[in-house]
């Protein structure tokens, strides 16, 4: 009798056990996705790749309507998407907050519909966010240079918007930066792009 007893003892206590444990919680993701436009994307890839936490950096087109864009067409800006990077990255090793404010950094957040010497639509400045909480940080990062002083007053033109559909631009386009080091540099400073971040934001200003 003293044997089946403690035999059903010990089968109670170990249900008991695992009722009352917790349920376990799904594993965090390990990583996400963050969606930025500052103009060119040959010259935003560069900033982002270099951060510890991103795992890739992609070059393509959001924020239009037309499916599967090439090159060419949203260059000749009828289609409605922005030249735009896509971030994966490890939110445990880098917050979304670092990467807005690497974004911010490298752009020329005052104009509208142009970056540096691009102009046009499809290279307007704009957070992509991809749930709620993104969204309100990137108002608040907004908000938050608005009111430091850095811009002098002037308002900011850049777009928070919903994430759409993300097409990555030809592979020709990814990594150009190195696969075209000669080329993209002389762009680079042709376009006068660092001078007028160093105009903005001087020894904080973004860069290659």
């Amino acid at each position: 009798m003293m044997l089946k007893f403690s035999s059903f003892l010990v089968a109670a206590v170990i249900a008991f056990s695992a009722a009352a444990a917790p349920a376990a919680t799904p594993a965090a993701a390990k990583t996400a996705t963050a969606t930025f436009a500052g103009g060119c994307f040959w010259c935003m890839e560069p900033p982002f790749k270099k951060l510890p936490g991103v795992v890739s950096v992609t070059s393509g087109y959001t924020g239009g309507t037309v499916p599967n864009p090439t090159y060419r067409q949203v260059s000749e800006g009828d289609t409605g998407h922005a030249e735009a990077i896509q971030v994966i990255y490890e939110p445990s090793k880098i917050s979304y907050d670092n990467l807005l404010d690497v974004f911010w950094h490298n752009i020329d957040p005052t104009t509208s519909k142009r970056q540096f010497c691009d102009s046009g639509d499809q290279y307007r400045t704009a957070v992509f966010y991809h749930d709620d909480k993104q969204k309100a940080q990137a108002i608040a990062s907004r908000d938050a240079l608005a009111k430091s002083g850095v811009l002098k007053g002037a308002p900011i033109a850049t777009e928070i918007t919903a994430a759409s559909a993300f097409y990555p631009a030809e592979e020709y386009h990814q990594d150009y930066y190195r696969k075209e080091e000669l080329r993209y540099r002389l762009y680079r400073q042709g376009c006068g792009r660092d001078r007028r971040l160093q105009q903005i934001y001087g020894a904080e200003a973004g860069g290659h």
